[in-house]
């Protein structure tokens, strides 16, 4: 599936190919959710495909579905193709903390023999933020030896973190957000069901990143964005809004709204910020620092979601013009 919205980097990837140029690792550098793991799996199987021959037709990365190699690989079986990524949890229901030793091991093991399909052999790391330290030493040891015709694409959300030895090692491409437009294909593609407001919705909460957005769907973030701003534009002198908001976050099953809302809150709070000047920019950025420590610690700190919801809503609520004579106290 081609990539939506990075072009530059499409363009870099395949002219290298292309060119006879390359670079035996690429790191994916940018925000989580931006569609750095899907250009790789697509990057994969437009070179897989390209390496074996004949050259795909088409722009970008498009391989046609019913390719041979596209179909092994959607099927998880090209032999020349390793991805590794946090192991999913059976017992546990949730995904482990890091990408081992033994997973990098196994990445390592499809470069010790001859392509079986054409001499190309590719490996991604999704991401490489993930890797326990003795993992990242081995596929140190393998950037620093790098086999013929083989390749490393290495997603990573954090560039910054990693070991500067690695960085050196590989050729950085960066992926920034998404503007509107290639999110609302993103989302069209990915969420076919959505109505067109809960799109909008999603764009907006998503910042440029369709994973984000997508990770909103069904919350009912529209709602959530309304009462904060209802609450910053208008106050809430009887209690009426605040009371109501934090009883609908205090089930169990409120749990992804209540995430959603922490995640949300911070961003209608620096908006409430902008435009305003002295006095009333100062008391902004004082409630937005708030916010953000309070929203950074709830779910860490198993923080009471109706205590949690009623306080940062008090604080929307201060910011009122009202308030500013009339002390809106919870």
């Amino acid at each position: 599936m081609t990539p939506i919205g990075h072009d530059a980097n499409v363009a870099a990837v395949r002219g290298a190919a292309e060119n006879g140029r390359l670079h035996h690792a690429w790191l994916l550098a940018g925000p989580e959710g931006v569609g750095k793991g899907l250009f790789a799996r697509a990057a994969a199987t437009w070179l897989l495909a390209d390496s074996a021959g004949p050259r795909p037709a088409g722009p970008g990365f498009s391989v046609d579905p019913s390719h041979r190699i596209a179909a092994l690989i959607a099927a998880g079986s090209h032999p020349d193709l390793r991805i590794a990524e946090r192991l999913f949890r059976d017992k546990t229901g949730d995904h482990a903390r890091n990408i081992s030793i033994e997973q990098v091991r196994t990445l390592n093991g499809v470069f010790a023999t001859t392509g079986s399909m054409s001499s190309r052999r590719i490996a991604i790391i999704d991401s490489i933020d993930d890797l326990e330290t003795k993992a990242a030493n081995a596929l140190l040891k393998s950037l620093e030896e790098p086999p013929a015709d083989g390749l490393f694409l290495l997603v990573t959300h954090a560039p910054g973190r990693l070991l500067p030895t690695i960085r050196s090692r590989c050729r950085l491409l960066r992926f920034g957000p998404l503007d509107d437009d290639a999110m609302a294909t993103a989302l069209i593609r990915a969420a076919p069901d959505l109505t067109p407001d809960e799109r909008a919705a999603l764009i907006r909460a998503g910042d440029g990143s369709p994973g984000r957005a997508l990770r909103f769907a069904g919350l009912d973030i529209a709602s959530i964005d309304a009462a904060l701003d209802q609450l910053i534009q208008s106050g809430d002198p009887t209690n009426a809004i605040r009371n109501r908001f934090a009883r609908t976050m205090a089930t169990k099953a409120a749990q992804p709204r209540f995430e959603a809302f922490l995640d949300r809150a911070p961003s209608r709070f620096a908006a409430a910020a902008r435009g305003r000047t002295g006095a009333a920019l100062e008391q902004a950025l004082d409630a937005w620092a708030r916010v953000r420590g309070v929203s950074a610690a709830a779910v860490g700190l198993s923080l009471d979601p109706q205590t949690t919801v009623y306080e940062i809503a008090s604080l929307a609520a201060g910011l009122a013009p009202a308030a500013g004579s009339v002390k809106d106290r919870a």
